[in-house]
Protein backbone atom coordinates (compact mmCIF):
# COMPACT_ATOMS: atom_id res chain seq x y z
CA UNK A 1 0.00 0.00 0.00
CA UNK A 2 2.60 2.37 1.17
CA UNK A 3 4.63 1.84 -2.26
CA UNK A 4 1.49 2.37 -4.47
CA UNK A 5 0.50 5.16 -2.76
CA UNK A 6 4.15 7.02 -3.54
CA UNK A 7 3.91 5.98 -7.00
CA UNK A 8 0.68 7.78 -7.27
CA UNK A 9 2.03 10.80 -5.44
CA UNK A 10 5.13 11.03 -7.98
CA UNK A 11 3.00 10.36 -10.88
CA UNK A 12 0.78 13.15 -10.02
CA UNK A 13 4.33 15.23 -9.45
CA UNK A 14 4.83 14.43 -13.16
CA UNK A 15 1.34 15.52 -14.42
CA UNK A 16 1.21 18.56 -12.56
CA UNK A 17 4.62 19.38 -13.99
CA UNK A 18 4.19 18.50 -17.26
CA UNK A 19 1.04 20.42 -17.56
CA UNK A 20 2.80 23.31 -16.12
CA UNK A 21 5.77 23.04 -18.65
CA UNK A 22 2.66 22.31 -21.15
CA UNK A 23 0.83 25.83 -20.50
CA UNK A 24 4.29 27.83 -20.39
CA UNK A 25 5.05 26.38 -23.96
CA UNK A 26 2.03 27.66 -25.41
CA UNK A 27 1.81 30.96 -23.98
CA UNK A 28 5.60 31.03 -24.95
CA UNK A 29 4.66 30.25 -28.66
CA UNK A 30 1.71 32.61 -28.39
CA UNK A 31 3.82 35.72 -27.27
CA UNK A 32 5.68 34.87 -29.97
CA UNK A 33 3.13 34.47 -32.87
CA UNK A 34 1.76 37.48 -31.57
CA UNK A 35 5.20 39.30 -31.82
CA UNK A 36 5.30 38.09 -35.45
CA UNK A 37 1.89 39.31 -36.31
CA UNK A 38 2.88 43.02 -34.80
CA UNK A 39 5.86 42.38 -37.12
CA UNK A 40 4.28 41.02 -40.01
CA UNK A 41 1.46 44.12 -39.69
CA UNK A 42 4.33 47.34 -39.25
CA UNK A 43 6.07 45.74 -42.16
CA UNK A 44 2.63 45.51 -43.84
CA UNK A 45 1.82 49.43 -43.52
CA UNK A 46 5.64 50.60 -43.44
CA UNK A 47 5.39 48.71 -47.47
CA UNK A 48 2.45 50.32 -48.39
CA UNK A 49 2.89 53.66 -47.16
CA UNK A 50 6.34 53.14 -49.34
CA UNK A 51 3.97 52.01 -52.32
CA UNK A 52 1.78 55.20 -51.39
CA UNK A 53 4.96 57.56 -51.81
CA UNK A 54 5.11 56.35 -55.46
CA UNK A 55 1.47 56.75 -56.15
CA UNK A 56 2.17 60.37 -54.62
CA UNK A 57 4.42 60.58 -57.14
CA UNK A 58 2.24 60.38 -59.64
CA UNK A 59 -0.63 61.95 -58.84
CA UNK A 60 1.17 65.08 -58.30
CA UNK A 61 3.02 65.58 -61.46
CA UNK A 62 1.64 68.58 -63.86
CA UNK A 63 0.20 65.53 -65.90
CA UNK A 64 -2.33 64.37 -63.29
CA UNK A 65 -2.20 67.66 -60.96
CA UNK A 66 -3.46 69.97 -63.98
CA UNK A 67 -7.00 68.86 -63.38
CA UNK A 68 -6.95 68.25 -59.96
CA UNK A 69 -7.28 71.67 -59.14
CA UNK A 70 -8.37 73.61 -56.35
CA UNK A 71 -9.87 77.13 -59.08
CA UNK A 72 -12.51 77.02 -61.09
CA UNK A 73 -10.07 76.80 -64.22
CA UNK A 74 -7.73 73.90 -65.15
CA UNK A 75 -4.02 74.54 -65.84
CA UNK A 76 -1.53 73.91 -68.46
CA UNK A 77 2.38 72.67 -69.12
CA UNK A 78 4.97 71.84 -66.07
CA UNK A 79 4.53 75.13 -64.79
CA UNK A 80 1.15 74.33 -64.17
CA UNK A 81 0.23 78.28 -65.30
CA UNK A 82 -4.23 78.87 -66.06
CA UNK A 83 -5.36 77.09 -69.44
CA UNK A 84 -5.56 79.89 -72.21
CA UNK A 85 -8.71 81.00 -73.95
CA UNK A 86 -9.90 81.67 -70.15
CA UNK A 87 -11.28 77.99 -69.65
CA UNK A 88 -13.23 77.15 -66.69
CA UNK A 89 -14.81 74.53 -64.97
CA UNK A 90 -18.65 74.96 -65.10
CA UNK A 91 -21.11 73.46 -62.80
CA UNK A 92 -19.80 69.64 -63.91
CA UNK A 93 -16.38 70.18 -64.09
CA UNK A 94 -17.09 69.73 -68.25
CA UNK A 95 -16.69 73.88 -68.61
CA UNK A 96 -19.62 76.23 -69.96
CA UNK A 97 -22.37 75.83 -72.99
CA UNK A 98 -20.14 77.98 -74.77
CA UNK A 99 -17.11 76.39 -74.08
CA UNK A 100 -16.86 73.17 -73.12
CA UNK A 101 -13.76 70.54 -72.62
CA UNK A 102 -14.99 68.46 -75.57
CA UNK A 103 -15.25 71.19 -78.08
CA UNK A 104 -11.45 71.03 -78.45
CA UNK A 105 -10.23 67.58 -76.43
CA UNK A 106 -11.54 65.01 -78.81
CA UNK A 107 -11.12 60.99 -78.02
CA UNK A 108 -7.31 61.22 -78.77
CA UNK A 109 -4.29 63.62 -78.82
CA UNK A 110 -4.20 65.73 -82.06
CA UNK A 111 -0.62 65.89 -82.77
CA UNK A 112 -0.62 68.18 -85.62
CA UNK A 113 -2.47 70.88 -82.76
CA UNK A 114 -0.83 69.90 -79.70
CA UNK A 115 -4.54 69.34 -78.23
CA UNK A 116 -4.57 66.40 -75.83
CA UNK A 117 -7.45 64.39 -76.07
CA UNK A 118 -8.78 61.32 -74.60
CA UNK A 119 -12.91 59.89 -74.02
CA UNK A 120 -14.75 62.17 -71.83
CA UNK A 121 -12.09 64.50 -71.24
CA UNK A 122 -13.45 66.92 -68.29
CA UNK A 123 -12.08 68.28 -64.83
CA UNK A 124 -11.22 66.77 -61.38
CA UNK A 125 -14.26 67.95 -58.76
CA UNK A 126 -13.24 70.03 -55.93
CA UNK A 127 -13.46 67.25 -53.73
CA UNK A 128 -10.35 65.94 -55.50
CA UNK A 129 -8.18 69.05 -55.70
CA UNK A 130 -4.53 68.08 -54.30
CA UNK A 131 -3.83 71.79 -54.42
CA UNK A 132 -4.72 75.22 -52.50
CA UNK A 133 -5.74 78.12 -53.60
CA UNK A 134 -2.25 79.41 -54.15
CA UNK A 135 -1.51 76.34 -56.28
CA UNK A 136 0.81 75.16 -53.14
CA UNK A 137 0.67 71.12 -54.03
CA UNK A 138 -0.96 69.44 -51.22
CA UNK A 139 0.82 67.03 -48.45
CA UNK A 140 1.04 63.61 -49.17
CA UNK A 141 -1.81 62.74 -45.86
CA UNK A 142 -3.79 65.26 -47.14
CA UNK A 143 -4.10 63.94 -50.77
CA UNK A 144 -3.82 60.24 -49.22
CA UNK A 145 -7.15 61.46 -47.00
CA UNK A 146 -9.10 62.68 -50.04
CA UNK A 147 -8.29 60.09 -52.40
CA UNK A 148 -9.17 57.27 -49.37
CA UNK A 149 -12.06 59.67 -48.34
CA UNK A 150 -15.92 57.80 -49.80
CA UNK A 151 -17.62 60.44 -49.63
CA UNK A 152 -15.83 62.10 -51.86
CA UNK A 153 -13.65 59.33 -54.19
CA UNK A 154 -17.32 58.67 -55.88
CA UNK A 155 -17.48 55.89 -52.97
CA UNK A 156 -14.47 54.06 -54.39
CA UNK A 157 -12.80 51.30 -52.32
CA UNK A 158 -9.27 49.81 -52.43
CA UNK A 159 -10.50 48.00 -55.38
CA UNK A 160 -12.60 50.48 -56.95
CA UNK A 161 -9.08 53.33 -56.88
CA UNK A 162 -7.13 50.27 -58.05
CA UNK A 163 -9.48 49.55 -61.14
CA UNK A 164 -9.39 53.52 -61.34
CA UNK A 165 -5.77 53.50 -61.79
CA UNK A 166 -5.69 50.67 -64.37
CA UNK A 167 -8.39 51.64 -66.76
CA UNK A 168 -9.61 55.53 -66.36
CA UNK A 169 -9.16 56.69 -69.83
CA UNK A 170 -7.81 60.20 -68.65
CA UNK A 171 -5.35 58.59 -66.39
CA UNK A 172 -4.07 56.26 -69.53
CA UNK A 173 -3.53 59.51 -71.08
CA UNK A 174 -1.67 61.16 -68.56
CA UNK A 175 1.55 58.17 -69.62
CA UNK A 176 0.87 59.30 -73.51
CA UNK A 177 0.47 63.06 -73.56
CA UNK A 178 1.92 63.77 -76.66
CA UNK A 179 2.87 66.78 -77.41
CA UNK A 180 2.66 70.29 -76.93
CA UNK A 181 1.83 73.32 -79.51
CA UNK A 182 5.18 73.95 -80.18
CA UNK A 183 5.95 70.16 -81.32
CA UNK A 184 8.13 69.41 -78.23
CA UNK A 185 7.03 66.04 -76.29
CA UNK A 186 5.00 66.28 -72.91
CA UNK A 187 6.92 65.36 -70.07
CA UNK A 188 5.85 62.08 -68.71
CA UNK A 189 5.05 60.99 -64.74
CA UNK A 190 8.22 59.44 -62.64
CA UNK A 191 6.50 56.29 -63.22
CA UNK A 192 5.66 53.80 -66.58
CA UNK A 193 1.38 53.18 -65.98
CA UNK A 194 2.82 49.41 -64.95
CA UNK A 195 4.84 50.24 -62.43
CA UNK A 196 1.93 53.00 -60.95
CA UNK A 197 -0.68 50.18 -61.27
CA UNK A 198 1.77 48.21 -59.36
CA UNK A 199 2.77 50.31 -56.69
CA UNK A 200 -1.58 50.93 -56.66
CA UNK A 201 -2.08 47.44 -56.29
CA UNK A 202 0.93 46.85 -53.07
CA UNK A 203 -0.80 50.04 -51.41
CA UNK A 204 -4.22 48.62 -51.74
CA UNK A 205 -2.90 45.11 -50.42
CA UNK A 206 -1.63 46.40 -47.78
CA UNK A 207 -4.87 48.09 -46.61
CA UNK A 208 -4.51 51.56 -48.09
CA UNK A 209 -2.26 53.79 -45.33
CA UNK A 210 -2.06 57.26 -45.39
CA UNK A 211 0.96 58.77 -44.04
CA UNK A 212 0.61 60.95 -40.76
CA UNK A 213 -0.52 64.14 -40.23
CA UNK A 214 2.64 66.60 -41.62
Amino acid sequence: MRASSLMLRGMSVILVACGAWSALTLAGAARQDASQKSKAGASTRAGGLAAWQQVYSVLTHPRCINCHTATNYPQQGDDRHRHFANVVRGPAGKGVPALQCVTCHQEANADSTGVPGAHNWYLAPLSMKWQDLNDKILSSAEVCRAITDRSKNNNLDGAGLLKHHEEEPLVLWAFQPSRRIDGGMRTLPPLTHEQFVEVTRQWVAAGTPCPQNP
